[in-house]
């Protein structure tokens, strides 16, 4: 494209933007369209940021922890308990253990038996909570000494249910992105069906413009501005309205767990205002292949 027909395109000409009608069923559509498909996206884009959040957050926070539980009888689970404690505190590549207290575990139970939960009478495990440093430590090898010094520890790194969580936060993260790519070629195709029918319902404004010396480039440029302006002012509203959206859903909070934090964070909250330019790309493209395929039928 030469300099003048970008300077053409960027500041528009009088006499070509006449070709394109200024409102009616093509305007209405177009501005509709990348309004909703733009705030459409600012959900996926939030939709997609916080599931890729949490799945770092679940990896490290699950990674970094595990549990140890003494499944042994009443009598010898103190001493046990004891004797794993001493080992986990011997171990390198663990930053602290501690068993946890009858309180604490009646209170990890009351949501599932209830506030009036006796451990007493239930053949409950002491439990023990095991925090990793860095660079970690030998799992097998803590298996090993614990199967021969301690035979009632078990051992659970969270390996077995924290990939799942991780991997399903990721696949929401991937479905966001693909639901982005999908809203733009729907975006796509519902401007360069716009284009098509303005430039078939101009098609004897077209053939007068041609007769007195006008290109198809300098036709094509008039629909390709009209359009991608319109594209540019509807995704910005339609941004607006998502990015309110957004701010009203709740913040996070251990309470909320997955259902709160669905949304921006720092400077993540500039990342929609692309949107709007994006959209305005994906309007140029899709006008100006319509623009020169309608063009040549035309002929």
């Amino acid at each position: 494209m030469s300099r003048g027909s970008i300077r053409t395109l960027m500041l528009g000409d009088a006499q070509a933007a006449r070709v394109v009608p200024p409102s009616g069923f093509t305007a209405q559509l177009t501005l509709f369209v990348s309004g909703a498909m733009a705030f459409l996206a600012v959900f996926a884009l939030a939709l997609s940021l916080s599931a890729g959040r949490l799945a770092d957050r679940w990896a490290e926070e699950l990674a970094r922890s595990a549990t140890l539980r003494i499944n042994a009888p009443a009598d010898q689970r103190a001493a046990q308990t004891a004797a794993a404690l001493k080992i986990l505190t011997q171990t390198p590549g663990i930053a602290h253990a501690r068993a946890l207290t009858a309180e604490q575990q009646t209170a990890l139970l009351t949501p599932w038996f209830g506030a009036d939960l006796d451990l007493d009478d239930l053949p409950v495990p002491q439990l023990i909570e095991v925090i990793e440093a860095d660079p970690g430590y030998d799992a097998a090898g803590l298996r090993l000494r614990l199967a021969a010094e301690v035979p009632g520890a078990v051992l659970d790194d969270h390996t077995r249910w924290r990939r799942p969580l991780v991997e399903a936060a990721q696949s929401l993260r991937r479905l966001g992105w693909f639901a982005i790519a999908l809203i733009g070629g729907a975006t796509a195709a519902m401007i360069t069906l716009a284009a098509n029918a303005a430039l078939s319902a101009n098609a004897q404004v077209i053939e007068v413009l041609r007769l007195i010396g006008a290109r198809d480039r300098y036709i094509a440029q008039a629909f390709v501005r009209r359009f991608t302006l319109r594209a540019l002012i509807g995704a910005t509203v339609g941004v607006a309205f998502g990015l309110g959206g957004v701010m009203a859903l709740p913040e996070a909070s251990q309470e909320g767990g997955f259902l709160t934090g669905l949304g921006f964070q720092g400077l993540s909250w500039l990342l929609p205002l692309l949107i709007p330019l994006l959209g305005a790309l994906v309007a140029f493209v899709a006008t100006w292949s319509a623009a020169h395929r309608t063009l040549k039928e035309l002929t």
